[in-house]
């Protein structure tokens, strides 16, 4: 069996990568080793658990792109105000995020509350629509590779193997990454056993919902449990600490003792544990996320703490970055494009994972409450390539904001609307044809500059003053 691109694991970064090629034609396999729907509701198919649960601005934007906003939007909501309480006494509230409104540049800004279940479901629906599906209960045994492609032995839950020619390899498949540990590819970093988290989906009865509840030992300044209503859901996102040196318990009964001791509440009771795990604080990276025709993405090459939302949304953030690559390099460009992944997202999974880990360390002293807060820095839409390999002219690099577009004619749209879809776009009031199949031209008034190339992850390829310069740059990818 031979396949352009072979995706190990399913989570949110290999869901957003086998989506991006499908749409372009690509011919993609995703394979995951957990089983469809064994202990979980129907609607949690695949992997249960809220795990990650926070959609910064950015990655909506990656979503709308590829054709799923509304139903995140419609089935997300934005995060709750937060409850801090000392027993029973509540101590402090205050919302993660400011309210902002809509704009014309910023559609999205506000962080969405989303169970990762759900965006895996929504992106595996998605993925049909281009007639892909997620071959569960499967795993990567082994693989090689040589100058032409990857050859991967797949073991099946029956016991069964089978044998895929791939042009590429992305492992996916997350902080214990077989992709990763088989290429040898080291993971820099620190473990911190002392901030162990016992995670849960539960079922409460009594319990209200319109807050994020988290109950602390005010003397030792700890946290006892943190309780968060999941959007759209009769669930409840749980955490309490695990102490070092003691045995995760995971049982029923474990989590009775957390919910009652941590609430101090009498009328609150446990109904249901819907998927439960324990989560040990790493702080990790790889040294390179390209090993000739095989890439590391999401967790698979960087992991953080939960502090700021992260993680998830970096990981979609690099599938976003390959998608394109890939499919134009399958396409016949350079295979040198293929080394601009990882020159534009190490930069940045580095300066995230300083993020990530200084809110962590904020929140350890004292419990500051500044680890609570979420602004322009954690939502990914500063994030730039600028000084990259890709990147030409004064905002080449940049994303390029949303933003209403007149036309020479006098209609107008806006740029999101044009820039949807696999292609390049290049914004110029000149009346020019469009230099490559997969650039669609969009006549605008006069701007900065006579020529804005926008690459299809949305960021500035190149400000150009002439057509040529244009033609020039495509060129080169």
């Amino acid at each position: 069996m031979t396949t352009d691109v072979l995706i190990v694991g399913s989570g949110p970064t290999g869901l957003t990568l086998a989506v991006d090629l499908a749409r372009r034609g690509v011919a993609v396999r995703i394979v995951e080793r957990d089983t469809a729907g064994r202990g979980v509701d129907a609607d949690q198919a695949y992997r249960a658990g809220s795990r990650g649960k926070g959609l910064q601005p950015r990655s909506l934007e990656v979503f709308d792109d590829l054709g799923v906003i509304d139903e995140i939007l419609a089935t997300g909501a934005v995060y709750p105000l937060i409850r801090i309480y000392a027993g029973r006494v509540p101590i402090w509230k205050a919302h993660m995020h400011k309210q902002q409104e809509p704009s014309e540049a910023v559609p999205y800004p506000m962080t969405i509350m989303q169970p990762q279940w759900r965006v895996e479901r929504v992106l595996r629906d998605r993925l049909a629509e281009f007639g892909g599906r997620v071959e569960s209960g499967v795993e990567l045994a082994e693989f090689a590779q040589d100058a032409d492609g990857v050859t991967a032995v797949l073991l099946k839950e029956n016991g069964e193997t089978e044998t895929v020619r791939a042009r590429y390899l992305v492992g996916a498949d997350g902080g214990r990454s077989v992709v990763r540990k088989t290429l040898g590819v080291g993971f820099v970093g620190e473990t911190r056993d002392e901030e162990r988290m016992i995670l849960g989906d539960v079922r409460i009865e009594g319990l209200e919902r319109d807050a994020w509840r988290i109950y602390v030992n005010l003397l030792k300044r700890q946290l006892k449990v943190g309780l968060c209503p999941l959007p759209n859901t009769d669930t409840f996102q749980l955490t309490a600490p695990l102490p070092v040196g003691v045995e995760p318990d995971l049982s029923f009964a474990n989590f009775q003792r957390i919910v009652a001791e941590g609430t101090g509440r009498r009328d609150v009771e446990l109904k249901e544990v819907t998927w439960s795990s324990v989560y040990r604080v790493n702080i990790r990276m790889v040294d390179r996320y390209r090993v000739g025709r095989v890439f590391l993405a999401g967790d698979a090459a960087h992991v953080h703490s939960p502090a700021g939302g992260q993680g998830l949304n970096t990981g979609v953030q690099d599938a976003y970055n390959l998608g394109w690559k890939l499919a134009r390099v399958l396409a016949g460009a350079s295979e040198s494009l293929l080394d601009t992944y990882e020159a534009e997202r190490k930069p940045i999974a580095e300066r995230i994972l300083g993020l990530s880990t200084r809110l962590l360390d904020q929140a350890a002293r004292g419990g500051s409450t500044k680890a609570f807060k979420r602004d322009a820095e954690t939502s990914q839409l500063m994030l730039t390539y600028r000084g990259g390999p890709l990147a030409r002219g004064e905002h080449g690099g940049d994303r390029l904001p949303n933003g209403r577009i007149h036309r020479p004619d006098g209609t107008t749209t806006t740029r999101f609307d044009v820039m949807r879809g696999p292609h390049f776009t290049l914004f110029t009031p000149h009346e020019v044809p469009a230099p490559r199949d997969d650039v669609r031209v969009s006549r605008t008034t006069a701007g900065e500059a006579p020529f804005v190339l926008v690459r299809p992850d949305g960021y500035v390829a190149i400000t150009a003053r002439t057509y040529e310069e244009v033609v020039d740059y495509l060129a080169l990818v």
